[in-house]
């Protein structure tokens, strides 16, 4: 069963969010917040296994209170459900370590499937959500930007990997651009994410934007 945590300072969303979820087999609504303080309190009582996080709410935002309950031990994973596309909310709430980033429009089924998706240690981001990111940091590429050191870590078919999973390519995606099976891209994933001590594959993504090598492709390309 994958509890989960409502945070969202509208008690009508929140309503309708307990609906659908608790309509699944193996997804139950442990708790509700209204606020990120609130949220930051209910996640060290209840220990939920994923947070749904809303971003514009009273005293503590939803990309604060993000970066306060991922950064304790054995965090729940945060899923960031918005009304807001602005690029500025993805890239915060992304760098502050939330696992995905869904808009409210989602529809349920979709939603389930991220939560799923995201307790059992994947990682989540709306198509639109990676096309802006694509945009932002492979198309206009920063040249003042530091080459990450750590790279020096990773084989080339490694960096290989971690630039199709910066595109936006899922684990069957990957597999074939490779020309591998579906289980040896997962095993090139893990590794990265072991050898970067990174905890998913947002952080993955975000690191190969901001490291070179995705800029370094785009050059090579």
């Amino acid at each position: 069963m994958i509890r989960v945590l409502l945070v969202d300072d509208d008690d009508l969303v929140r309503a309708g969010l307990v609906m659908i979820l608790d309509a699944t087999d193996d997804i139950k609504v442990v708790g509700e917040a209204g606020s990120g303080s609130e949220a930051i309190e209910t996640v060290g009582r209840l220990s939920p296994d994923v947070v749904l996080m809303d971003i514009r709410m009273p005293n503590t935002d939803g990309i604060e209170a993000t970066r306060r309950i991922v950064s304790t031990e054995g965090a729940p994973k945060v899923i960031i459900v918005t009304t807001f596309e602005a690029d500025d909310y993805v890239f915060e709430s992304l760098r502050a370590g939330a696992s995905g980033f869904l808009l409210k429009r989602t529809p349920p089924r979709d939603l389930i499937a991220g939560i799923r998706s995201v307790a059992s240690g994947d990682a989540l981001l709306a198509p639109s959500v990676t096309r802006r990111l694509i945009e932002r940091f492979a198309l206009q590429p920063d040249p003042g930007a530091a080459t990450d050191e750590r790279l020096e870590l990773l084989t080339d078919r490694e960096k290989e990997t971690l630039v199709l999973v910066a595109r936006g390519l899922n684990n069957a995606e990957l597999a074939e651009a490779m020309y591998v099976s579906e289980s040896t891209a997962k095993t090139h994933l893990r590794r990265i994410l072991m050898k970067l001590s990174l905890r998913d594959r947002v952080a993955a993504v975000i690191f190969a934007y901001e490291s070179g090598v995705l800029r370094s492709a785009h050059d090579d390309a």
